[in-house]
């Protein structure tokens, strides 16, 4: 086979590509190493001597493998994990937790008559502004301001 890098270079340039994805047609190498103008590749393209390799796209087997066994929680223990716990549950998930856990205590607080309505609005509301960090922290506030014994 004859040398037809320069060609090859030529033809990525005019054909807007990369010279990876320039296809020389080995039979007729020859006839592409005699082309040194831009003219004269242009017309082995036109020839379909010269020609354009289509994209090639990495497959997604794999991914889709991955993603398939982490449906049914295979490979996402400990030891795969990246990142803190906070980075992996949303924030919205953790208001969610948060905030349900303090308003269950809060009714529980309420149904058991251990505070009144009034007291309970004010510690309901307290908990929707985002006051306490967790059921602890509301305990201890409401402890510190007599509610709680």
């Amino acid at each position: 086979m004859s040398n037809v890098k320069t060609q090859k270079r030529i033809a990525a340039e005019v054909l807007g590509i990369g010279q990876t994805r320039v296809w020389v047609n080995p039979d007729a190498s020859a006839d592409v190493s005699q082309a040194m103008t831009r003219e004269d590749v242009k017309e082995l393209i036109k020839q379909g001597l010269i020609q354009e390799k289509p994209k090639t796209v990495p497959s997604r087997k794999v991914a889709k493998k991955r993603v398939e066994l982490k449906k049914k929680r295979k490979g996402v223990g400990h030891g795969k994990r990246r990142g803190a716990a906070s980075s992996r549950e949303s924030k919205k998930d953790r208001w969610m937790k948060k905030i349900r856990a303090q308003r269950k205590f809060l009714r529980e607080l309420r149904d058991k008559k251990s505070i009144d309505e009034s007291t309970y609005r004010k510690y309901y509301l307290q908990a929707k502004g985002g006051r306490f960090d967790s059921v602890k922290n509301l305990k201890d506030y409401m402890t510190t301001d007599g509610v709680l014994k």
